[in-house]
Order: structure tokens, then C-alpha cells, then sequence
């Protein structure tokens, strides 16, 4: 049995289905052996191995070691260094590939997951997406900045045995932005409202999509998800801008994070997965209606011709039935 489901937001439909068989092709996980700490460019020691720091975490008890290590990608895709042109080739815009792209090291330590840290290590992380993105933000040519996390190599990490993430700033708003703030921006036209707002309010009515949360955080399982156990972080403060989060915030979306990445590791076997940080762009007077967080994507499949022809994405795991599995799970 099968049913189309609507994402409220952006009105992305999705086809969900009970029939396991029905769904995109599964992602066959093979062993990979571990890169050696010796070998790893992101491990104390190797720091030759990268480019200057632009921001170092020292360790509390010991000033001469780092915690985390924010660097320029070797291969950046954009930079700071370009000017910002735009052009047209007939029909066809350009902008020249202005922007930033940097690489967080979160944490000294060699193969441990991010559900496997200490608190502090995950509040640092936070701290360090805040930082760069209020620095990044002093560039007028920058007009949104993404942070995202490729955890394993069907998720597109290059370095797979040492935690890391990404900001890559840009000189345009994605359309996955743009479609986010005009969906959040209609709803509140229609009932001045918070579309995100709303949905934490019926998720936290209905329970059954509910993953855990608390005093300042919820994770849920959306209605209508593109992919299995796809799971959304979402402040219960009304807020436009993930750069505004607070300290006691800090620390919840740290155990949040924490509890949510375990139950998935447990519940998938340590699965690959993406997460995206959504926030207001820079300079967008959206913050009445518009609400930051984070999203989660485990990579359990590969899109077929259909995803990709039809942007209509198969999930053979109800959301429901994912939310349930996930709250008997035990960390």
C-alpha cells in the first residue's frame, strides 16, 4: 500500500510505501579499513598536512594541544579571492565563483563519530558553525552561507576516519532556501503564522513522529521525508537565524544531536548520512516567518531515474513507523 504526502514547506511530494521491494536501490555498505592517525591529515601532529588554521580551539587543560581546527579546503571550490562578476551569455547568467569554502576538523581524535563525543566536543562544533558564519557575514558579496556534514563515503566524504564538516559561502541563495522562505512566507500571508511554529505544535500534539526533544529542542520525523529515518532538529523558539542561538541552546541541540546520532548508529549500523544546517539568508527580512534547523538524511539508498526525473522521492519506511523504532532505542 502506497500514499503521496506533501511537504507542507516547499510542496515537495514524496510516494510512501510499505513495499520494501518498491524502493530505490539499496546502498551495499562495504568494510573499508581505517586510514592510521599517522596517515590522517586531519590528526595532532599532521597539521603540515593542511592549510593555516583560520580559527583553533586550544584545549582547556592543556593550552598547547587543539580541540577542533577550522581550515581552508585545499581544493576550495570558491574564494574569497575572486571578484564578483556577473554576466550574461544569452539566455544564460554567470557569476564568477566568489565565496568561501572551509573545512571544520571537529574534534583531535581519530574515528570517532559524532554520536560518540563528549557534550563539549558537539558544543564546540556549534559554537564553530556560529563563528564563521557572524565572520563570513562581514563579506557584502556573501549572501548565504551553508553548513553541512558528509558522514561516509556514500555521503560524499573525502576524508572518511576523521570527523569533519563544511561551510561553503556563497554569492546566491540555493533554491532549496528560496523555496523554504516563499512556502514559510505564504503560510504566514494566509494565517500569520510560522509554518515551523505550527509544526511543532502538531507533531507535539500528535506524538507519533516524535523522536525525542527537550525544554528548547524537538527531533521529528517529517510527514512527508525524502528518504528512510530522515529526521529534522528544530528550535521551539521562534527564531530566523541559526547565528542567534543561545548558550543554554548550545548545549541542548548538543545532547539533541548526540541522542539523535546514536539512536540512528544503533538503529542503522553506523549508517552514512548527510545534515544541513537551514537558516535565513543574509539580508532577507524573513525573520516573522522563516525558522532555522537542521536536517538529517541517512543514505540507506541510491536514487533511481525516477528520483531524478520526477523529483518525487520513494520512501519505503512510513515516518511514523521510523519515529516508533527509533524511541525503543536505548542509549
Amino acid at each position: 500500500m502506497s500514499e503521496l504526502r506533501k511537504d507542507p514547506v516547499v510542496d515537495r511530494w514524496v510516494i510512501i510505501t510499505d513495499d520494501a521491494s518498491r524502493a530505490p536501490g539499496q546502498l551495499e555498505k562495504k568494510a573499508r579499513p581505517q586510514a592510521s592517525g599517522d596517515l590522517c591529515p586531519f590528526c595532532p601532529g599532521n597539521e603540515h598536512l593542511c592549510p593555516p588554521d583560520i580559527l583553533t580551539n586550544k584545549n582547556s587543560a592543556d593550552g598547547n594541544h587543539w580541540s577542533l581546527r577550522v581550515i581552508p579546503n585545499r581544493s576550495p571550490i570558491l574564494m574569497v579571492e575572486e571578484e564578483l562578476k556577473r554576466s550574461g551569455e544569452g539566455l544564460y547568467d554567470k557569476i564568477s565563483g566568489v565565496g568561501a569554502n572551509e573545512v571544520i576538523i571537529e574534534t583531535s581524535r581519530h574515528a570517532v563519530r559524532q554520536s560518540q563525543m563528549e557534550l563539549h566536543e558537539l558544543e564546540n562544533i556549534f559554537w564553530a558553525y556560529r563563528d564563521r558564519i557572524l565572520d563570513l557575514k562581514k563579506d557584502s558579496r556573501i549572501r548565504y552561507v551553508l553548513v553541512y556534514k558528509n558522514q561516509g563515503q556514500s555521503a560524499g566524504a573525502t576524508v572518511e576516519d576523521h570527523q569533519y564538516s563544511i561551510i561553503m559561502a556563497l554569492p546566491i541563495v540555493p533554491r532549496v532556501i528560496m523555496e523554504e522562505l516563499e512556502g514559510a512566507r505564504k503560510h504566514f500571508e494566509y494565517k500569520d503564522r510560522c509554518i515551523y511554529c505550527d509544526i511543532i505544535q502538531q507533531e507535539l500534539s500528535q506524538e507519533s513522529r516524535i523522536v525525542a526533544e527537550t525544554r528548547h529542542f524537538v527531533a521529528i520525523q517529517p510527514f512527508a521525508p525524502r528518504m528512510a529515518f530522515e529526521t529534522w532538529i528544530i528550535p521551539k523558539r521562534h527564531s530566523a537565524r541559526f547565528v542567534e542561538i543561545e548558550p543554554t541552546e548550545i548545549h541542548e541541540a548538543a545532547i539533541l544531536m548526540k541522542e539523535v546520532l546514536a539512536k540512528l548508529d544503533l538503529a542503522l549500523s553506523d549508517p552514512d548520512y548527510n545534515y544541513v544546517i537551514h537558516a535565513a539568508p543574509f539580508g532577507e527580512d524573513c525573520e516573522k516567518y522563516y525558522h532555522w534547523h537542521i536536517e538529517i538524511l541517512p543514505r540507506m539508498s541510491r536514487f533511481t531515474g525516477f528520483e531524478l526525473g520526477s523529483d518525487l522521492f520513494i520512501n519505503a519506511t512510513p515516518p511514523e513507523e521510523a519515529a516508533r523504532f527509533l524511541k525503543t532505542i536505548s542509549i
